[in-house]
């Protein structure tokens, strides 16, 4: 993970993971809505884990 995605996931969650699928933007986009700290853990897993 670049830092520059490591800084999208802790300011906006959804657009770090824009690559990763719909699902994944959905998914982050709720736990956002929810609460920020979710979503950016959220965003920092899939971000991290290997295809």
């Amino acid at each position: 993970m670049s830092c520059l995605r490591a800084i999208l996931c802790l300011v906006f969650p959804p657009l770090a993971v824009i690559d990763k699928g719909c699902g994944s933007i959905v998914l982050v986009t709720a736990l956002t809505c929810c609460a920020w700290v979710p979503g950016v853990l959220g965003a920092i897993f899939i971000c991290t884990r290997s295809n």
